[in-house]
C-alpha cells in the first residue's frame, strides 16, 4: 500500500504549515517544550503527517531525509485523549511508506514507544542519549590543549561544516546545517590550522539547545559545550548528550540535570561514520 493510500483508508494526510499551531498544541499537551517557531523550522526541512478524528488533529509524525538512503524520524505525537486508539502505529506505518523500503530510518526512542518501533524492524543502535537541561552556571573555563583554539562560525563555514558533520554522522546533512546557520551562533574548534569539531546554539523551547556537538574526543567537546554555558550563565540551557558518564556528571555540576533519556533505533544500517564524534544533539528528532 502507498503513503497516499494509506493516508485514505486510515484518516492520514499531510502535514500543512497550517497544521502547525494544532500540531505545537499537540507537543504542549504531552509535555514537550517545542514553541510554533520549532514547528516551522522543522517543517521547511522535513515532511510530515498528520491523524485526524472528528475534524481536528489529534496524530503527527515528520521525517527528514539526509541523502537518499538515510532519514530520522520524530514528531511522532499522539493527542492523551486518543491514545491507545492504533493512530500512532498508523502514523509510522505510513511514513515508512512514504520513505521507502530502501531508506534506512533512525529515531529516538523513550521507553514508552520502544516497543511499537521494535515491532515495526527497529533495533536499538549505540548508547543512550540523555537530555540535560537547567539554569547554566559557570563551570570556570575548561583549558584548551596546546595549539587549540575556538573561533565564530558563520555562513561562509557551511561546507566545513557540512564536512565534519558528516565524518561524526555519517550523514549528509547540509540543508540542516545551513538551516541552522541561519538562525544559530556556532563555534569551530581549531587545532593548530585545522578544524577539528564544532558547535551550534539556537533558541529552542524554553531558552537555548547546544547543539550538534561534534568533536573529536570528550576533552574537546567539553570545550565547546562549556563555551556556551559561560556564554549564557543564568539562562535556560538544554543539551541532548549522546552517552552519559563524565560528561553527563560535568553537565550536572553546571546546572543542567538529566530530565529524559531516550535510545537511538534504526530501521535498516546505519551509516558508517569517520574518525569525529557527535556528543550534542541539534534535536532528538533531527539527530
Amino acid at each position: 500500500m502507498t503513503g497516499q493510500n494509506a493516508a485514505a483508508t486510515t484518516g492520514l494526510r499531510r502535514l500543512r504549515e497550517d497544521d502547525l499551531e494544532a500540531a505545537a498544541a499537540l507537543s504542549r499537551a504531552v509535555g514537550w517544550p517545542h514553541r510554533l517557531e520549532d514547528w516551522h523550522f522543522g517543517w521547511r526541512l522535513g515532511e510530515g503527517l498528520v491523524a485526524q478524528a472528528a475534524g481536528r488533529v489529534v496524530g503527527t509524525i515528520m521525517a527528514w531525509r539526509f541523502g537518499a538512503e538515510h532519514a530520522t524520524l520524530g514528531h511522532v505525537i499522539v493527542a492523551p485523549e486518543a491514545q491507545g486508539q492504533g493512530h500512532g502505529r498508523r502514523l509510522m506505518m505510513a511514513m515508512l511508506d512514504q520513505l521507502g523500503a530502501t531508506t534506512s530510518v533512525k529515531l529516538h526512542a523513550t521507553a514508552a514507544g520502544q516497543p511499537l518501533y521494535a515491532s515495526l524492524g527497529f533495533v536499538p543502535h549505540g548508547g543512550g542519549v540523555w537530555q540535560h537541561q537547567g539554569t547554566a552556571s559557570g563551570v570556570g573555563l575548561v583549558p584548551l590543549a596546546e595549539g587549540e583554539r575556538l573561533r565564530p562560525a558563520g555562513r561562509g563555514d557551511a561546507a566545513l561544516l557540512r564536512r565534519l558533520d558528516m565524518a561524526a554522522t555519517g550523514l549528509d546533512r547540509a540543508a540542516l546545517l545551513w538551516s541552522l546557520l541561519e538562525v544559530a551562533e556556532g563555534v569551530v574548534l581549531m587545532r593548530g590550522e585545522e578544524p577539528a569539531g564544532f558547535s551550534l546554539l539556537r533558541r529552542f523551547g524554553r531558552g537555548y539547545v547546544a547543539g550538534p556537538v561534534v568533536a573529536p574526543d570528550e576533552a574537546a567537546a567539553r570545550s565547546l559545550m562549556v563555551y556556551w554555558i559561560g556564554r549564557h550563565s543564568g539562562q535556560f540551557l538544554r543539551i541532548d548528550l549522546v552517552g552519559d558518564g563524565k560528561l553527563s556528571s560535568w553537565l550536572q555540576e553546571s546546572g543542567l540535570v538529566p530530565v529524559e533519556g531516550v535510545i537511538p533505533m534504526w530501521r535498516g544500517s546505519a551509516p558508517p561514520t569517520a574518525g569525529l564524534h557527535c556528543f550534542g544533539l541539534s534535536s532528538q528528532a533531527l539527530g
